[in-house]
């Protein structure tokens, strides 16, 4: 289906919906602008929405997203689609032609969240939200405070007979199984690219062996465990055995700062490992803890939150790059390093290792829709009306995004107003 659709003069087009995005599509809209707000995925919120909490205050990040989702709702400027992506881009700053290519969610906007759906449902997936670490029902909320509130259906992996348990326990005629892909033109002013990260392929680096045990987890993975509406109900346990870890261990540049994989600084991921050194000591507060590191990154502010960890006797620090994981028949890992202050061949074994994989720009299709990047695939702002922010400018932690995305939302209005 192909839908042209006319935006006011000047409108802002915001690829991206997580905090970067939000926040731009926000800021833009609360001064007058016309903003449409493109997400791929079923929900807003991007990376920000899996995390369990926010350094260096350790609070909730449904907090500041939920506040967010309500100055979205009550702002009648923006237009949001999900499940959509960017499909072209021609013309240039003051006039773009976008085309916008939707996914059919299969569930419309009748939708109550009831949940009959999902208790009908026959069919189960591994859960993408969870990173795999457990099973969810092929229809379903994606999670608890997903925005928009509604279900999806992922028909592909539903049978005949679960879809027709599905259609008969939806009593708001909600399931919609004939929807199709949705393609739609809009013409704006200025692109703004908030298209967020990925987590680096831990599977790249075969010396840390992920996917050879289910005691190596990625930082990502363990956000998800500690999070009360994770796998585990917010319990840090093993994959797999739902073993309680006696030990743990933190790798650091999990792929950051290598000529092989990623050669720049991941900027978050040290604050991050710290953050989860947290999670472990409210959950188990005698365990040894084991952080290989390059450098410790905490700039500013940061020094504190680090200086605590440091002040703890039971986390040993090792400068050196972990050569190797061996898996155990216990279900433990051994991490081999060199001590790079001794010169020392280390060898420390743990019940769960983390790997503090780095970041990496999500958008993909960057030269097929006439997107300027730097070497490491970073959007660069290249013309009046094509700008980045976020993640998708640099790797940034939550509130350097939020700053990013501010100034990105005033060029835009910039470039839309010439």
């Amino acid at each position: 289906m192909t839908d042209e659709r006319s935006a006011p003069a000047g409108a802002v087009l915001v690829v991206g919906g997580g905090i970067s995005g939000l926040t731009t599509a926000l800021e833009a809209a609360e001064v007058g602008q016309e903003v449409f707000l493109v997400e791929k995925n079923p929900y807003l919120g991007g990376r920000v929405a899996q995390l369990n909490q926010y350094f260096p205050k350790l609070c909730p990040p449904s907090c500041g997203l939920e506040i967010n989702y309500q100055r979205l709702k009550n702002n009648r400027k923006i237009r949001v689609h999900t499940m959509t992506e960017v499909k072209s881009v021609s013309g240039g700053p003051g006039n773009y032609k976008v085309t916008l290519l939707s996914r059919p969610r299969y569930i419309n906007s009748n939708c109550t969240c009831c949940g009959a759906c999902s208790d009908a449902c026959q069919d189960e997936i591994d859960n993408p939200f969870n990173f795999g670490m457990d099973k969810v029902k092929a229809v379903r909320k994606v999670h608890d405070h997903a925005f928009p509130a509604r279900y999806v259906l992922d028909k592909a992996a539903c049978s005949q007979s679960s879809l027709d348990a599905i259609l008969a326990a939806c009593k708001y005629d909600a399931i919609d199984l004939n929807m199709q892909e949705r393609e739609m033109t809009v013409e704006v002013s200025s692109i703004v690219w908030a298209t967020g990260w990925n987590p680096y392929d831990p599977t790249k680096m075969e010396n840390l062996k992920f996917g050879s045990s289910p005691a190596i987890i990625t930082n990502m993975m363990m956000e998800r465990l500690a999070s009360s509406s994770g796998p585990t109900g917010g319990k840090i346990l093993r994959p797999g055995d739902n073993a309680e870890p006696a030990s743990f261990a933190f790798v650091q540049c999990a792929g950051s700062r290598d000529e092989n994989h990623l050669e720049y600084c991941s900027y978050i991921c040290c604050m991050a490992s710290m953050k989860q050194i947290n999670y472990i000591r409210a959950q188990y507060p005698e365990a040894p803890i084991t952080v290989f590191y390059i450098d410790l990154r905490t700039p500013g502010k940061y020094e504190k939150f680090r200086e605590k960890l440091m002040a703890d006797e039971k986390i040993t620090w090792i400068k050196g790059k972990v050569a190797d994981i061996i898996a155990e028949s216990d279900g433990s890992v051994t991490l081999v390093a060199e001590n790079a202050v001794s010169g020392d061949k280390v060898k420390t074994k743990v019940d769960l290792a983390i790997l503090a994989t780095g970041m990496q720009p999500a958008l993909d299709q960057a030269k097929a829709l006439g997107v300027d990047t730097d070497a490491n695939g970073f959007v660069l702002s290249q013309d009046e009306g094509m700008i980045s922010a976020g993640c998708a400018k640099k790797a940034s932690d939550v509130v350097t995004c939020a700053q990013s995305a501010t100034a990105a939302a005033m060029k835009a209005i910039q470039a839309s107003r010439r």
